[in-house]
């Protein structure tokens, strides 16, 4: 096979938060939205980083590009930033995500 066989342009796949603490917190799962595939400098971008309060803001400005509404927007736009707890798991599943394409 090809290495442009498998060679395609990335596409919004819905992720969704649905950990015992989410519901707790919101009363409902909550979803969101990423590439299905991301280039492979954001990847190590990401998973390079340690989840320090030095790190922090990168992360969070990394994040923002890759936690999205279902038309492709960024939830935290303008100013907006997701709960702590929120974010983590975003992030997590993300990567989690990012690993299997």
């Amino acid at each position: 096979m090809k290495l442009t066989e498998v060679a395609s342009k990335p596409q919004l796949i819905k992720i969704t938060l649905d950990e015992p603490e989410i519901i707790e917190a919101y009363g409902d799962e909550l979803e969101f939205w990423t590439w299905d595939r991301q280039p492979l400098e954001k990847y190590l971008g990401l998973v390079g980083q340690d989840a320090t309060m030095e790190n922090m803001p990168a992360l969070i400005e990394f994040a923002k590009d890759l936690i999205l509404d279902e038309s492709g927007n960024m939830v935290m736009a303008e100013g907006e930033v997701l709960p702590t707890l929120v974010m983590t798991l975003a992030v997590n599943k993300v990567v989690a995500q990012m690993g299997k394409s």
